[in-house]
């Protein structure tokens, strides 16, 4: 393979994983303001990990959370920084990281291609859950004082089930059309 070539795969690779990274960002930006935002952001990080596969994916997610993390408002209304970070929901933005990982690991499984990735994203989503539930309590508790599991869930977790069974469902059916057109 010549060095061309080489220097062009990777080239398509940085631009893949900064339209994604500007995707996340777009995403964070459709908010609907609560305890934790209503957002497109599992949707961006679904269609990271399906379009560009687990490691370019895992890539665009950890720069979307490093590009958050030094300030730039990428994260829901158009926040920035490592404050957000360490806040209440920061543990669900830490948990896309997670959430990528974890879709990346269920790549090679054997099985019915559509079948795994979609249980490779509801098992990412279920990671985030679990670490940004974990980190919410914590912050919150240091904060606020004691609160239980089923409040937290109440507010963090089963409000946005159904819509992110129906993200998964578009950012599976919507990757699955693009990648006859994009790569």
């Amino acid at each position: 393979m010549s060095t061309m070539a080489v220097s062009k795969g990777k080239t398509y690779d940085m631009v893949y994983i900064g339209v994604f990274v500007v995707l996340m960002a777009i995403c964070s930006w459709i908010s609907v303001p609560t305890a934790v935002p209503f957002t497109l952001q599992t949707f961006g990080v679904f269609m990271a990990v399906e379009m560009l596969g687990g490691k370019r994916g895992t890539t665009a997610v950890l720069l979307y959370i490093l590009l958050g993390a030094v300030g730039v408002p990428v994260f829901a209304g158009m926040t920035g920084g490592i404050g957000i970070l360490t806040g209440t929901t920061g543990g669900y933005i830490v948990g896309f990281l997670f959430s990528a990982l974890t879709m990346w690991a269920m790549e090679k499984l054997p099985g019915k291609k559509s079948l795994i990735q979609i249980l490779s994203m509801a098992a990412g989503l279920l990671v985030c859950y679990a670490f940004g539930t974990l980190w919410f309590m914590a912050v919150y508790m240091r904060t606020n004082g004691a609160i239980g599991v089923a409040a937290v869930l109440g507010w963090c977790v089963i409000p946005f089930v159904i819509p992110d069974i129906i993200k998964i469902v578009l950012a599976y059916g919507l990757s699955k059309k693009l990648k006859k057109y994009v790569m």
